[in-house]
């Protein structure tokens, strides 16, 4: 007996019990065990009814079984989790990040985003070169890392944005429409799931990009083109980021604003492609706000319809609702890279030292027109343009939500907006975003119910992520490694 007590040492409780009946000639009466074993958990999720009292069953990362607890206590497992006063959602979606656009910010994304709950995370611009080994990274990390989707480089046209000269390179240029056949071969050759149109192409090149996406069953993302009206653009794409240029298909006269637009985008000055977008924006954005005509623009949140709307709100509205402000924010940057939080810190200092007088017409304008948007039936997914604009990785996908619940939605419309709408997107909603049986077990273990309020999404205990349990002690440790 001390023999076998050496034996089975450091081995788990159902191991143990598993060992010692098989030597004792038992084995054909044990049934295999599963992974996971939650129990007493309620489970929340966007689609199902709320449910008490239950145990969920998770085996090779999938949910395998969900029952009542009463009739659980049966189930052997090589992990069980007493959940008894605790509340499972389905794992987070950040539908919009850019793992390259602050290299200094690049390692610790995927720590950050499981530490807030994020299991899925949507790339939605960066160069193959930079971005394909950080793919494999994260991929090879397993649990230890959010699964990602990616589009490759923002697809722009003639002259290129985010060119890596003035802005960081995260866009390559289209000039034609067989330059955007030949990128996107190469896009998608390098594994990409979807395609991200930019604000400079033309709508010749647009109709190519859509063409060629329709051949190789490419969803598309995009920001709507300068050279086109937002209402054109929508039918064809199945998404459309930070509400960018519906506001010039709100006015009484939107032909004569595209013209005017179209004829700067001849660029005989030659600018770099972020000073002309940055002119025509200034030109005609907040223009357009204050101009707005309600009969036109009813008219293009009906075609707005027919796509996905992300509307980064947490972003769009800064100039109102300052993300230093928040009162655990200090608390958040202590977790990112400190060459960032040296500088974040010293921004702090400086905007509360301004006496510049702050224009918030866009940022007003934002919170109404997603309220807007949502009350009219426009799909809207969450996503945050991480590590752009003050954005900590995961921690500020909570802000967005908190804002979706401002603008009218429910905390339910505002969790199905991080879940089950980012998974629609790559028609994946058959396997992704609640809590089911044959679903993936991401899930996220609160203390608190975001049904009752959506800042309770905040109170995470645990992580499922891909089948694997990850404690408060492992998620601290993922932030700060």
């Amino acid at each position: 007996m001390k023999n076998i007590a050496r034996a089975v040492s450091g081995l788990t409780s159902v191991a143990v019990l598993l060992f010692t009946m098989l030597l004792l000639g038992c084995s054909e009466d044990i049934p295999e065990p599963i992974d996971l074993v939650i129990s007493n958990v309620t489970l929340v999720d966007a689609v199902n009814p709320l449910r008490y009292n239950q145990t969920v069953l998770i085996d090779g990362g999938r949910i395998v079984n969900i029952v009542t607890s009463d009739s659980a206590s049966e189930i052997v497992a090589m992990e069980r989790l007493d959940a008894s006063g605790r509340y499972l959602i389905p794992g987070l979606w950040d539908f919009h990040v850019h793992f390259t656009f602050d290299k200094r910010f690049t390692d610790a994304m995927a720590g950050l985003f499981l530490y807030y709950g994020v299991t899925q995370v949507r790339d939605t611009g960066a160069l193959l070169d930079d971005l394909l080994p950080v793919v494999e990274t994260l991929r090879s990390a397993g649990a230890k890392a959010p699964s990602i989707w990616y589009s490759g480089p923002l697809l722009d046209g003639r002259d290129v944005v985010y060119d890596g000269m003035n802005f960081p390179g995260l866009g390559i240029a289209n000039p034609t429409p067989e330059a955007a056949r030949t990128n996107i071969a190469e896009i998608h050759a390098a594994g990409a799931s979807f395609l991200k149109i930019y604000e400079m192409v033309t709508p010749e090149v647009f109709a190519a990009i859509v063409d060629e996406a329709r051949a190789r069953d490419l969803p598309i993302d995009g920001h709507v083109p300068l050279s086109m009206r937002a209402r054109d653009v929508a039918p064809n794409v199945q998404s459309l980021e930070h509400l960018r240029n519906y506001e010039m298909d709100c006015v009484s006269d939107p032909d004569l604003w595209l013209s005017a637009r179209q004829a700067e985008l001849a660029n005989v000055a030659n600018e770099p492609g972020n000073v002309l977008r940055s002119r025509l924006h200034t030109l005609q954005r907040l223009t357009a706000i204050t101009n707005e005509d309600p009969v036109v623009c009813a008219e293009t949140t009906e075609a707005l319809k027919a796509t996905i709307t992300v509307p980064t709100l947490r972003m769009n509205s800064m100039d109102l609702y300052v993300p230093f402000e928040r009162a655990d924010f200090d608390q958040a940057m202590d977790l990112i890279p400190e060459s960032v939080s040296q500088e974040w810190r010293e921004a702090k200092v400086a905007l509360a030292a301004s006496n510049e007088p702050v224009d918030i017409t866009f940022a007003e304008w934002s919170l109404r027109r997603t309220g807007e948007l949502h009350a009219a039936g426009v799909p809207i997914a969450a996503g945050t343009d991480t590590p752009i604009g003050w954005s900590i990785p995961g921690y500020s996908l909570h802000t967005e939500l908190e804002q979706y619940v401002q603008v009218g939605m429910t905390p339910l419309e505002a969790l199905h907006a991080a879940t089950v709408k980012p998974a629609e997107f790559f028609s994946l909603e058959s396997e992704m975003g609640q809590i089911k049986s044959g679903f993936v077990a991401n899930a996220v273990l609160l203390s608190a119910n975001p049904i009752d309020d959506i800042t309770h999404t905040r109170s995470i205990e645990g992580v499922i992520n891909q089948g694997t349990f990850l404690s408060r002690g492992q998620l601290d440790q993922l932030a700060i490694d």
